[in-house]
């Protein structure tokens, strides 16, 4: 009926631990780039022991995994919660990233590294393709257009968030969104609509 009070403790101290050498990582790589940072950079910024900072990670990049991982989450919940509206984890995303402008920075931005960007593309990539073929009649074997689309709608998304994490476009997340959608969900929609037509 009760808890472990020392289980929960415990469970507390992981997370503010995962929590403070997140967030180290995210500073180093925001005033010397990913590159530059070791891990040893990590582990003295977030004042924790070797010992305790590879018990939670296995390196610098696994670090920043962990970020994404909340991304990814929040990228797989919206549209399963409005799975009429094409690319619905646009605007979430834009405001999750705009409440955090250095985790974007860091995770997105020029400073970032490429793995994490590539392993987030990844991520995306099987969104948009679960959606695109949520889209199509049931038992209908996916299009020959279908990877194509995915890769140009996930560069999309990469390229807007990138250019936006790193200042260089001063927008609203609603104003990003609706560049996003601007962008995609025209000629997503006719090639949907024809694959539907006999």
């Amino acid at each position: 009926m009760f808890g472990n009070p020392r289980r929960e403790s415990s469970d507390r101290r992981v997370r503010r631990t995962r929590r403070a050498v997140q967030r180290a990582m995210v500073e180093l790589i925001l005033e010397k780039g990913y590159e530059a940072t070791t891990a040893t950079d990590v582990i003295n910024r977030a004042d924790v022991g070797r010992s305790t900072f590879y018990a939670h990670f296995t390196d610098k990049q696994d670090v920043l995994f962990g970020n994404l991982d909340e991304l990814s989450g929040l990228l797989r919940l919206v549209p399963a919660s409005r799975p009429d509206t094409l690319f619905a984890f646009s605007l979430p995303m834009f405001e999750h990233l705009q409440e955090r402008p250095r985790l974007a920075r860091a995770l997105l931005g020029r400073r970032g590294c490429a793995a994490v960007t590539a392993r987030g593309e990844q991520i995306m990539a099987g969104v948009v393709r679960d959606e695109l073929l949520a889209a199509l009649p049931p038992g209908c074997a996916p299009p020959a257009w279908l990877d194509l689309t995915v890769t140009g709608v996930v560069g999309a998304f990469m390229a807007l968030m990138r250019t936006w994490a790193d200042g260089e476009l001063t927008a609203t997340p609603a104003e990003m969104d609706a560049a996003f959608r601007a962008l995609v969900t025209p000629g997503v929609e006719t090639a949907l609509a024809a694959y539907r037509t006999p």
